[in-house]
């Protein structure tokens, strides 16, 4: 049973840095792309960035950009998400997700807050 359990969240000053993990479970990684998505009250779902499993060729949303690292470590099966500069708007509920296209697959994680508040 696939499992994304999410961990790094908290309260930091506009500014501070966070660093968010996602530990995965009960799937093999090759042909998904693992991502994070975030979600402030009463926004939508966005995606913030995602890294493939199979070539590490890595998305940014234009809003995190030159902010936010996403790395994996394969052997550890776990994703890693490095915010860095974080302003009041990064402040959302943080999800870990696991895509594949062929066959479909969705694995979502339990999410993680992200407060950014001076």
């Amino acid at each position: 049973q696939a499992q994304l359990v999410e961990s790094g969240g908290g309260l930091v000053q506009p500014g501070g840095s966070l660093k968010l993990s996602c530990v995965l479970s009960g799937f093999t990684l090759e042909n998904y792309a693992i991502g994070w998505f975030r979600q402030a009250p009463g926004k939508e779902r966005e995606g913030v960035s995602c890294i493939s499993a199979n070539d590490g060729s890595t998305y940014y949303a234009d809003s995190v950009k030159d902010r936010f690292t996403i790395s994996l470590d394969n052997a550890k099966k776990t994703v890693y998400l490095q915010m860095n500069s974080l302003r009041l708007e990064d402040t959302a509920v943080y999800y870990c997700n696991a895509h594949r296209v062929l066959p479909p697959r969705d694995y979502w994680g339990q999410g993680t807050q992200v407060t950014v508040s001076s």
